[in-house]
């Protein structure tokens, strides 16, 4: 009797550490098949087409790389152009428990580099990485921090310049002073204008409030004005175009959107195409590449963009060449 009673109790604990065995290798199971989510965190220096663009394009190359809805978290943040609000969205965007961070534009980068030594940053639309002091070498960034540029095709602009404007001999480089990736630009695009003939006077403005009165300045003393990638600059256009009304100089920006907003012309870089790219680099990281040995991705070439119906208000006549090797005309 007691034999059997025994045998029953050793049965009872043998089903009981098979259910037990069934039940954990379930579990592990079931956690293997999750899919790990991954959390990035964005920072976006203020709204604006351009910008916004890049954001979707971030998205949209997540996606392709396999980062959809289900295996991707997106802590976005804006800061509206604040800079006290880039510091204090950076802290909190570190804070988060993201795996990694994103600067749109040179200023979010910047702040989100500040917030970190550790997380890894990743630039989208800087135009110059080592004058911002974000990476010291495009090919070997180092540190936490890579990404990619934007590099504001000058010499293509000032060609373009030429031969819509063939009479155009002095041009006003219009910048914000607080955008280092600004300064650079100007000093590029004048060094190009100068060899081709051209003259090139600059106008920094601290701030937005100041691009009315610089403008009324400006177009006494100018014949085109030209806007390098400049985040402030952008983000008040429509104050550009309306303070030229009366001057009618034809303007020269550095993105489709302002070309569409009231500019003549431009060569830019796809910002859209920017955005893809900069997710493919998130994706490559959260996978395990390190920043430190990830090069920095330059798109150094553009597309003319070209603002037909303008022309034909200023008077001026764009040769077909021009129309053909043209990546988009707006009628």
């Amino acid at each position: 009797m007691k034999n059997k009673r025994l045998i029953g109790i050793i049965a009872a604990l043998a089903v009981l550490v098979a259910g037990s065995l069934i039940y954990s290798s379930m579990n592990k199971q079931e956690a293997k098949n999750e899919k790990k989510v991954a959390k990035v965190g964005v920072l976006q220096f203020v709204s604006h087409p351009s910008l916004d663009l890049i954001y979707k394009g971030i998205q949209d190359g997540l996606a392709e790389e396999g980062y959809k809805d289900d295996q991707l978290k997106i802590d976005f943040m804006n800061s509206e152009g604040d800079q006290s609000k880039v510091a204090t969205m950076s802290k909190q965007l570190v804070a988060n428990g993201n795996d990694l961070v994103v600067g749109i534009a040179t200023p979010a980068a910047q702040g989100l580099a500040s917030a970190t030594k550790d997380l890894p940053v990743i630039m989208a639309a800087i135009t110059d990485p080592i004058g911002a002091n974000l990476v010291k070498d495009l090919k070997k960034p180092g540190g936490n921090i890579t990404g990619v540029s934007d590099h504001n095709p000058a010499q293509q602009q000032v060609e373009l310049i030429k031969a819509l404007t063939p009479n155009v001999k002095t041009i006003g480089a219009l910048y914000s002073s607080s955008e280092d990736n600004s300064k650079t630009q100007v000093e590029e695009f004048k060094a190009y204008a100068e060899k081709a003939g051209l003259t090139v006077e600059t106008f920094a403005v601290p701030s937005t409030n100041e691009i009315a009165s610089t403008v009324n300045v400006m177009t006494s003393k100018v014949d085109a004005i030209w806007v390098p990638i400049d985040n402030t600059i952008a983000s008040a256009f429509s104050t550009v175009v309306s303070s030229n009304q009366s001057a009618k100089k034809p303007i020269y920006p550095s993105a489709t959107a302002m070309v569409e907003a009231g500019g003549l012309a431009s060569v830019v870089v796809d910002q859209h195409d920017l955005g893809v790219a900069t997710g493919k680099m998130i994706a490559q990281v959260l996978k395990g590449a390190k920043p430190a040995d990830t090069p920095v991705n330059v798109f150094s070439t553009g597309k003319s963009v070209i603002n037909k119906k303008l022309a034909q208000e200023l008077g001026i006549t764009i040769p077909e060449s021009v129309l053909k090797e043209a990546g988009q005309v707006i009628e």
